[in-house]
């Protein structure tokens, strides 16, 4: 087999994941029909999904550098042709915040919702227009965007805990028994964690490249525990007595 190809894919992260998804699948797969149509189980599986296919792909590019090149050159980008964040600038930094957004917008009331559907239509044109303006070029870091989705994520994340102190239904429950709990603190605690040296990557690459790539393994990690949960959601209905059922919120 291709050395290249083994190096490309043999990163712990990539590994791990992928690991992850095929447990996913296969729950995913052995769930009754109803539940596969439940946002709360094919939601989670769909961000499992999308997260192994870009990490997937920026291996490839990993593996196939002549492709970064062609790539890069396409964009304009003939300084650092090496680079493939223009991988993870479409998929992680501007896709992903919008599934993260809905996963939130799932778990909170009525009332809150409409404030995930503004943060969505306020970042896409943002994203849109930072990027095809060259502000923040997509071959390139992209701070301004990044954390502009993750303010949304963590306010968003904000909204649900307050509607956990605040409602009766989740006041009467155990927080540490709900799958929702659980799946808004990694995610909070995922773009808490990684804000600084995601938004300062580059930087901290130029002038310290050691606490540059700690920061960013770092990162790497945090986001397994994330996806782990979510791999959880997806098999907990074959964990019957670990979780509670989800408090829905009633009106009159």
């Amino acid at each position: 087999m291709d050395s290249r190809l083994i190096q490309a894919y043999s990163h712990w992260f990539t590994i791990i994941y992928n690991l992850l998804f095929i447990i996913a699948l296969i729950f995913f797969i052995k769930l009754p029909k109803e539940k596969r149509a439940n946002i709360h189980y094919w939601l989670p599986f769909l961000i499992l999904a999308f997260t192994m296919f870009y990490e997937n792909v920026g291996a490839y590019t990993n593996y196939n550098p002549e492709l970064k090149i062609a790539v890069n050159a396409y964009l304009g980008n003939t300084e650092n042709p090496n680079f493939n964040l223009w991988v993870f600038n479409i998929t992680k930094r501007q896709l992903g915040p919008i599934l993260y957004l809905v996963l939130i917008k799932s778990w909170l009331e009525p009332s809150k919702k409409k404030y995930i559907n503004w943060m969505i239509f306020i970042f896409i044109p943002i994203a849109c227009v930072l990027q095809f303006s060259g502000i923040e070029p997509l071959y390139y870091n992209q701070p301004i965007i990044f954390s502009i989705g993750a303010n949304m994520i963590l306010i968003g994340s904000g909204l649900y805990f307050i509607g956990m102190i605040t409602h009766e239904q989740y006041l009467a429950s155990n927080p540490l028994r709900l799958l929702s709990f659980w799946q808004m603190t990694f995610i909070m605690f995922a773009y808490t964690l990684t804000y600084i040296s995601a938004v300062a990557l580059m930087y901290l690459y130029q002038v310290n490249p050691v606490l540059g790539k700690a920061l960013q393994e770092l990162g790497l990690a945090v986001q397994l525990f994330n996806l782990g949960v979510l791999t959880l959601t997806v098999a907990s209905p074959f964990l019957p007595g670990i979780f509670e059922k989800e408090p829905s919120y009633e009106f009159s």
